[in-house]
């Protein structure tokens, strides 16, 4: 691409309106441009590192021997009521009604498409496995679109389906996909981790993420120091604390504590260690209420409770709601006494001596132990700290913050089920066929390697992913040698197949640097003062250094890189 009379722009300012570094040098590179909240253009720069990751995710996808087509993004309400997922998507779903009054949604995601595309191939077991996949938009009605192109309301998303008759066969057909999605993530150049995950909206057996690791992440990744464990934090398992308290059971004590209704106000009044209380929180799951009980250190993991109780979420009960169930102003409940279920975390089984609420407004209970009330539930609900203990080798945990690139499923016969999608076996008996699913997030991969791969100047984009390889820069553009030899420079790299782009614009060579610099071309050729004797200066994106040399110098040095 010759700039001076090309769609090229750049901006010298950072965006007002980007939180993310990755967002605000996509802006300014003019790689993307939004068009509202969580909605971005993405222009002919982006444009081409978008279609370089697709390409290299189509190449694998095919590789495996998937096979590709395309869903439309318009979609009757109905096939949703029916997977029984309309209410899970909730208000996060964007819903139209056509001129005949019909319902319909935009994909937010197409496992029900996909199984109804499978009902047309599927009859008995001779039909399986196979593979289909599509790289579409979807939609989302997010509450809280930010971070550039990592959480927003229109996104491109490669999905893909596998269909087995076994999970002997599932098994199989994840793990070439799992595969395949390590060589996507490794040409990409991504820093990744792949961690366990919660099945969420989706359902199924297992969910595996693949976490691009930056600080801007919104996902905690549990990682230990000593072995290859790696989680996400809201199914991070807690081994149960093995210290065991060896002090002498005391009668409980009700005692006054005005005014002191949290973990930190209570600890202060009663001059105690967070981890002498144990604080309790109502919450609701259906229409049934439980107190849960954890140590005054650590926090309710929402995910382990929903997964305890057999439901799809939980929540917090309101203020009023509270107050009715434990006679008392929020911030003094506890287990004594109460008429719900009371679910108690595994650690406090060692606690001796403790202190709960009172449910009495300013009151709380002193020395407190287990056969003062009567748990339901004894379980792990509570979320993992650093410094926990490794379920997998007793090593240190330690926290690091991910942006969700990739994810893989094994969703069994969940949807099978849900939609009737049956085949008929060996024994001509009818079976419901088994499913993996493995989506892709092509923008959040853009935008990941941006935020892993930016600097002070912009974004060194990586080889592979670049939108152009080689920058050509002439310095005077009213001088005849230069441009002649630059224009020859660009034919000939041309020809190689290496994308070049030919700064050709009537600008100063210092703006010319600045915007290589910025939107992250790996190689820089400069075509100036010594182009009469056939020299030119040679520099990497990542590097200082600047080479001298001639055209076939830097023909020769291009074919080997």
């Amino acid at each position: 691409m010759k700039l001076k009379n090309s769609f090229f722009y750049t901006l010298r300012e950072d965006v007002k309106d980007e939180e993310s570094r990755s967002g605000n040098l996509l802006v300014r590179s003019g790689m993307i441009k939004k068009t509202s909240n969580g909605i971005y253009m993405y222009m002919p720069l982006g444009y081409r590192v978008l279609k370089k990751i697709e390409a290299i995710v189509r190449e694998e996808m095919n590789r495996t021997g998937a096979q590709e087509l395309l869903m439309p993004s318009l979609l009757p309400e109905e096939v949703y009521v029916a997977s029984g997922r309309r209410d899970n998507f909730g208000s996060n779903m964007f819903s139209l009604k056509d001129r005949y009054n019909r319902n319909y949604v935009l994909g937010p995601t197409h496992e029900e498409m996909f199984v109804m595309a499978a009902k047309e191939k599927i009859r008995s077991y001779k039909d399986m496995p196979f593979n289909i996949y599509q790289m579409a938009t979807k939609y989302r009605d997010e509450t809280r679109p930010r971070f550039g192109l990592i959480r927003v309301r229109e996104f491109i998303m490669k999905d893909a389906y596998s269909f087995d008759t076994n999970m002997e066969g599932l098994d199989h057909s994840y793990q070439i996909m799992f595969d395949a999605y390590k060589r996507i993530f490794d040409r990409t150049g991504l820093d990744y981790k792949i961690v366990r995950a919660a099945t969420g909206a989706m359902g199924g057996l297992l969910s595996e993420e693949f976490q691009a690791v930056t600080e801007i992440g919104e996902d905690i990744l549990v990682l230990c120091r000593s072995c290859d464990y790696a989680s996400n934090l809201e199914v991070s398992e807690c081994l149960a604390n093995p210290k065991e308290t060896r002090e002498a059971l005391l009668p409980k004590e009700l005692v006054h504590t005005p005014n002191a209704g949290t973990i930190e106000e209570i600890s202060r009044f009663l001059d105690q260690d967070p981890t002498k209380f144990v604080k309790t929180l109502i919450y609701r799951a259906n229409d049934q209420f439980y107190a849960c009980l954890v140590r005054g250190d650590r926090d309710i993991n929402e995910w382990k409770l929903a997964n305890l109780l057999h439901v799809s979420e939980v929540h917090l009960a309101e203020p009023d709601e509270v107050e009715q169930i434990t006679h008392a102003k929020v911030g003094f409940a506890g287990p004594i006494d109460l008429e719900i279920p009371i679910i108690m975390d595994q650690d406090i089984q060692v606690l001796h001596n403790y202190i709960v609420g009172a449910n009495k407004t300013d009151y709380h209970y002193i020395n407190v132990n287990n056969q003062d009330f009567k748990a339901a539930y004894i379980a792990d609900i509570k979320n993992v700290k650093e410094g926990d203990i490794c379920p997998k080798c007793g090593g240190e945990l330690y926290f690091k913050k991910g942006i969700e690139v990739g994810n893989t499923f094994k969703l069994g016969t969940k949807y099978s089920k849900d939609l009737d999608l049956r085949y008929l076996d060996q024994n001509n008996e009818l079976q419901y066929v088994e499913m993996g699913c493995y989506g892709i997030g092509l923008g959040r991969i853009m935008a990941a390697v941006a935020e892993q791969y930016a600097d002070d100047k912009g974004i060194a984009w990586p080889l592979e992913l670049a939108p152009y390889k080689v920058a050509i820069i002439i310095i005077n553009t009213k001088d005849e040698i230069q441009n002649h030899l630059a224009n020859q420079l660009y034919d000939e790299i041309n020809r190689l197949g290496i994308e070049p782009l030919l700064d050709d614009r009537d600008e100063r060579p210092g703006v010319k640097f600045n915007d290589m610099e910025l939107i992250g071309i790996p190689i820089r050729i400069t075509v100036g003062k010594k182009a009469s004797e056939g020299i030119v200066e040679y520099k990497l994106r990542k590097s200082s250094e600047v080479s001298e040399l001639s055209v076939e110098q830097i023909l020769e040095r291009l074919k080997e890189m």
